[in-house]
């Protein structure tokens, strides 16, 4: 579907639907006419012709794009190295949606309207410096403690019904005297079960080993960036590589897209919910949304300090002495928490 009708030279909003080898454009000018849809590649190339047909209706003020994290990632990237703002448009409304019907059209459309409007969920993160490598790094590194838990839980579920010899030998080890016996092991019939449960457990534990190594490596890439990227930030009470990485991946690379502190604990899900309806009025709720692992870095942070920070637990103390229940003392600092470490979330320097 394709239609222009403006003429050159105006400022242009446009929406992206984003898909795995295709993107759908639409583009509205000042007063939110549809000046134009067009599909294009996920290729530089097709990010490249997607920007020059903007261009061709006139200044690209402003592009909604749907899926900044996934999909669209590649196209954000192009659009902010040319200078262009980029927000995040949330999925078109459900309700909606049955009642309008779904094409990559109508949801371009939808895009660049809720990006003219402001409904979206804010400007992009740019994905191209040190807190974006973290992020992949944040992504193998889970993604191995997982695989090595799983390992390791399934050496004791085998050695738990294993031959009385393998269980006796294995029954008392730690995990690390285990994972050294059980990889030793050369057994000479797999096809008998003694033999077979020593061969599956020397695979399971040469697993496990070299996924600890993998954590270690990616634990030390880690340290190093989160020590170069934001110094003041890790030296603060109670943050570590973990943490901090974390606070860093849920800010990004350009932490000046957050309006204020207030918009810092919301993304990681710690500002205040009212609860109040009818007779029933409580204060506020637990707030389930935000991101989940910087939620939970500010919860390891406040566990930290309570256990060696004189103030830390002071301040506890005295919450408790109002009336408040310990986890909501802790509800109460993981948001100071949150507004000290917006303050020391690294910014660009200024160019002279």
């Amino acid at each position: 579907m394709k239609g222009m009708t403006e003429t050159m030279g105006s400022r242009i909003t446009a929406g992206v639907d984003t898909h795995l080898d295709t993107h759908v454009a639409a583009a509205l000018d000042e007063r939110g006419g549809l000046l134009g849809v067009e599909s294009f590649e996920t290729t530089p190339a097709g990010y490249g012709q997607l920007l020059g047909w903007l261009r061709g209706f006139g200044e690209v003020e402003l592009v909604g794009v749907e899926g900044t994290g996934s999909y669209g990632a590649g196209l954000t990237r192009h659009l902010h190295d040319e200078g262009v703002k980029v927000v995040e448009v949330d999925r078109p409304n459900r309700q909606r949606r049955r009642s309008r019907g779904k094409s990559d059209p109508q949801d371009a459309i939808s895009a660049a309207r809720a990006a003219q409007s402001g409904d979206c969920a804010g400007e992009a993160k740019t994905r191209d410096g040190n807190v974006e490598t973290m992020r992949v790094l944040r992504i193998a590194r889970n993604s191995a403690r997982r695989s090595r838990t799983q390992a390791l839980n399934q050496m004791r579920s085998i050695i738990s019904t294993a031959p009385d010899p393998i269980r006796a030998e294995l029954r008392d080890l730690n995990v690390y005297r285990m994972l050294e016996k059980t990889s030793a092991y050369r057994p000479r019939n797999r096809a008998e079960v003694a033999g077979g449960t020593r061969f599956v457990l020397r695979t399971l534990a040469k697993r496990a080993i070299s996924l600890e190594a993998e954590v270690k490596e990616i634990d030390s890439i880690l340290k190093d960036l989160v020590a170069d990227t934001a110094p003041d930030l890790v030296a603060r009470s109670g943050l570590g590589t973990d943490t901090t990485s974390a606070l860093l991946v849920a800010a990004g690379d350009n932490p000046g897209r957050l309006r204020n502190e207030a918009s810092f604990a919301h993304l990681c899900g710690v500002a205040p919910i009212d609860a109040n309806t009818g007779k029933q009025q409580r204060r506020h709720r637990l707030n389930r949304g935000g991101d989940r692992q910087a939620n939970s870095a500010l919860w390891h942070i406040v566990i930290t300090r309570m256990a060696s920070d004189q103030r830390t637990r002071a301040y506890i103390n005295r919450r408790l002495g109002d009336g408040l229940t310990k986890k909501e003392a802790i509800r109460c600092l993981k948001r100071h928490i949150a507004r000290e470490v917006y303050h020391h979330l690294p910014r660009p320097k200024p160019t002279p």
